[in-house]
């Protein structure tokens, strides 16, 4: 129950810290049709899951830390860090095949989903 904590609260301030990415790149650059913020939150998201797995094997924090910066923080900020650690995992474990079915299918599906959704949404 204390981990599912962590990750709540952690999850939040990962969402705030993706909507002030919002906000400063939005300040700072105009997006000119391209989504620079999500980019960016997007990349920060996996530099951050990358370096939060890496420290927490190596000064073997408790899973509660490593939950609440994986799972809560940089699963607030962005579940594509997530996608990319798990795929970097399916390479490093040698499953090539593997990770390029999960790239393709998650990509296809996330894609058709987006879309179904939002033609569900405009039916009458």
């Amino acid at each position: 129950m204390k981990e599912t904590l962590y990750i709540f609260l952690a999850g939040g301030a990962g969402s705030v810290m993706r909507y002030g990415v919002q906000l400063l790149m939005h300040e700072r650059i105009r997006p000119y049709h391209f989504p620079w913020a999500t980019l960016a939150a997007n990349v920060g998201g996996c530099f951050l899951i990358g370096l939060f797995y890496a420290l927490s094997a190596r000064l073997h924090l408790p899973t509660e830390t490593r939950l609440l910066l994986t799972t809560g923080l940089c699963g607030g900020f962005t579940t594509f860090s997530t996608f990319c650690n798990e795929n970097l995992t399916l390479l490093r474990q040698g499953h090539a095949g593997l990770f390029v079915l999960y790239t393709g299918v998650s990509l296809a599906l996330g894609i058709g989903a987006v879309w179904a959704g939002s033609l569900l949404a405009m039916r009458n």
